[in-house]
């Protein structure tokens, strides 16, 4: 198989905004529907701009995760559910402490799945804010890496 990391074009965004939401409806259950359809354009019109990207592809190239890196923090990870627990998010999370210094990550505390998997990868939690970037009562864990 050639699973592989990549870049993403832009053409390929839509792509990953279908990604992004089947992860989200399969992970993040406390989110509303009007929260998805509020992320949902900022996602694709404005973040994914805003990172450095990369992808994990399928030997047709699909994409089937992604990441995006911006200043050391891991901003996105995201895994289509149909793909889970192939090791796709920690590849994805290698390639970004190794290659894009990524050493610290938000999450949504109430996401325990991601917390889990982030506390497994050797990062711990520094910090807690009650709401999440956009104000919205959603707590964030701040966690950084321990080597």
């Amino acid at each position: 198989m050639d699973h592989r990391i990549d870049y993403i074009d832009r053409f390929e965004y839509n792509k990953v905004v279908e990604v992004w939401e089947a992860s989200v409806r399969a992970t993040h259950h406390f989110l509303k529907e009007e929260d998805i359809a509020y992320f949902k354009p900022l996602i694709l019109n404005t973040y994914l701009d805003a990172v450095e990207l990369r992808c994990f592809r399928d030997e047709h190239f699909k994409i089937l995760g992604f990441i995006g890196v911006s200043d050391g923090n891991l901003q996105m990870l995201f895994i289509h559910p149909e793909h889970r627990g192939k090791s796709i998010g920690k590849t994805l999370l290698e390639y970004a402490i190794n290659s894009l210094k990524v050493n610290k990550v938000d999450v949504n505390e109430q996401n325990e799945q991601a917390v889990g998997f982030y506390q497994h990868c050797s990062f711990e939690t520094i910090g807690r804010s009650e709401l999440d970037a956009s104000g919205k009562p959603y707590p964030i864990l701040h966690m950084e890496l321990i080597k």
